[in-house]
């Protein structure tokens, strides 16, 4: 796994009008085939009536899992450009869909090309583009005599999704970058003087850095 990667964040929705065609544009993140495959149905079905429901889509961090399709249009016209679109800015985990509604004016199969990648690129400028950050999870379980020094290292360490149980003694979930770990579990060691016990659980996932 890579150590970060860019992706787009969230939902976003673009339109424009090219020579009497309704050109609608979505883009949003997606991991894996089946996630990005759900993406492209729903915005499918938000409008049934569509002439074309164009879409690309990389759903993984090395673009070797990707799709597309000129959904009806000349073959190499739609799908293609939007994909290029999505690697020329250097984007993974993205899905694009392009919805036409047919205006009556033919746009012929360069004018398509342009239209289809240039509805992408106008998209994918406005979302919000994000670095993510590969972190592991880590468990500490410590006496409550020694919660204070853990909590203060923790928050000194900058770790995230913090999650604390109070049992028969603290047992503290929380993800740290995933370079970072063996250096964390080393320090909250230290913090802690031995009383603890701190490991990796050998589970780690992309998380947006804020």
């Amino acid at each position: 796994m890579k150590d970060a990667y860019i992706s787009v964040e969230g939902l976003c929705r673009t339109e424009k009008t090219i020579e009497k065609s309704r050109f609608i544009t979505t883009s949003f993140h997606v991991e894996g085939d089946k996630e990005a495959g759900a993406f492209v149905s729903r915005v499918s079905g938000e409008f049934p009536d569509a002439t074309h429901s164009c879409f690309a889509y990389i759903a993984d961090d090395g673009a070797q899992l990707l799709r597309f399709s000129d959904a009806g249009e000349p073959s190499g016209t739609a799908g293609m450009p939007i994909l290029e679109v999505i690697k020329n800015k250097g984007l993974v985990y993205t899905a694009v869909v392009v919805t036409r509604y047919f205006g009556g004016v033919k746009l012929g199969a360069g004018g398509l090309v342009r239209a289809y990648a240039g509805c992408a690129a106008e998209n994918l400028s406005a979302a919000k583009v994000t670095r993510y950050a590969l972190y592991e999870d880590v468990e500490t379980v410590t006496d409550y005599a020694e919660f204070s020094a853990a909590t203060k290292f923790i928050d000194c360490f900058g770790a995230r999704d913090v999650k604390v149980e109070y049992l028969g003694k603290v047992k503290i979930n929380l993800r740290v970058r995933a370079g970072l770990s063996a250096a964390f579990v080393s320090g909250m060691t230290s913090a802690l003087s031995g009383s603890g016990e701190t490991k990796t659980l050998g589970t780690k996932t992309y998380l947006p850095e804020t």
